[in-house]
């Protein structure tokens, strides 16, 4: 075991599904049923994230990342291929393997509903057996990384959904694991928030090395946390690498913006090598008179836009 916190070879989940049959009969009949088809969720997947790293593990609704992050976390056990966490198995270690990760899955909260913030952490400091040294040490590096005082005597039921996943993250890093999970960290918060807590995972991050595996549809979380990426497609992972050598996939690539009398702004993809930009705009002009003009690289979402739309293959 060297300087990784996680390792994954060849890493396949393979589930049982029932074929069903349609209407009240067709229901009687499955529960008798042994016609049963293989579903191949995660097929030979591999990866080395080294102890530190945020990696943005990417992929499009059903490609099979929550499979894979609930093989990281000990959930579900692999088909084949070996995945270690922090050295161990996480299926086989589940208590060692949780005493060493933390989570956060959607809006599913380890806090105490009723109980203020505080007092939840003092639950899960014990829960952990974290020192009482090591505990006021990380509450003070909260207190340095962003303001906790106004939510820390309140109770869980009466903060925003913002505060809530802000406790949430606090609460995953509290006993120092080597590496947390985060599943949609920001979905569902405003701009001020989104950024409150980007900071925060990238204070963390810098202050205990803790490495970070995050799972987002928001290409704004990628763009703040992730320096390397890891794309899953129908259960086979199609990209890993930096976010700057995924964009070179698309160099010719650039957004046009036009303004339009109305004072309406149309937005378009443009491959430059099979379209002429001036062609395009001509065109347009024709139709409705422009006002203003901007070209723009290819943004990291349009760029995983178009990978999710068989782009690279």
């Amino acid at each position: 075991m060297g300087n990784e916190a996680l390792i994954m070879n060849n890493v396949c989940k393979d589930f049982k599904v029932l074929n069903r049959h349609e209407g009240l009969k067709g229901s009687i009949k499955d529960l008798f049923s042994r016609d049963y088809k293989t579903v191949s969720a995660v097929k030979d997947v591999s990866m080395t994230v080294e102890r530190g790293e945020i990696i943005g593990y990417l992929g499009p609704n059903g490609a099979g990342k929550s499979t894979t992050i609930k093989m990281m976390t000990g959930v579900l056990e692999p088909t084949s291929g070996e995945i270690l966490v922090n050295g161990k198995e996480p299926y086989r270690n589940r208590t060692q393997n949780c005493e060493n990760i933390g989570v956060v899955f959607g809006q599913r909260s380890q806090l105490w509903w009723s109980l203020p913030l505080i007092e939840s952490f003092k639950l899960l400091r014990d829960l952990y057996m974290v020192p009482q040294k090591d505990y006021e040490e990380m509450i003070e590096l909260y207190r340095s990384l962003v303001d906790i005082e106004p939510i820390l005597h309140k109770p869980v039921r009466q903060m925003s959904l913002g505060q809530r996943t802000l406790s949430d993250i606090l609460a995953a890093f509290l006993h120092n694991p080597a590496i947390v999970f985060l599943d949609e960290p920001t979905i569902g918060l405003d701009v001020s928030m989104k950024d409150k807590i980007r900071a925060l995972i990238r204070g963390l991050n810098k202050e205990k090395n803790t490495t970070v595996i995050l799972t987002t549809h928001d290409m704004g979380d990628v763009d703040a946390l992730c320096r390397r990426i890891v794309i899953i497609d129908h259960g086979q992972k199609i990209y890993d690498n930096d976010i700057e050598h995924l964009k070179s996939y698309f160099g010719s690539y650039r957004t046009l913006k036009l303004k339009l009398a109305d004072n309406t702004w149309e937005e378009m993809l443009i491959d430059e090598k099979t379209t002429d930009v001036m062609d395009v705009i001509m065109e347009k002009q024709k139709e409705k008179k422009i006002t203003d003009i901007k070209i723009l690289e290819i943004s990291t979402e349009d760029v995983i836009k178009k990978i999710y739309e068989g782009g690279t293959r």
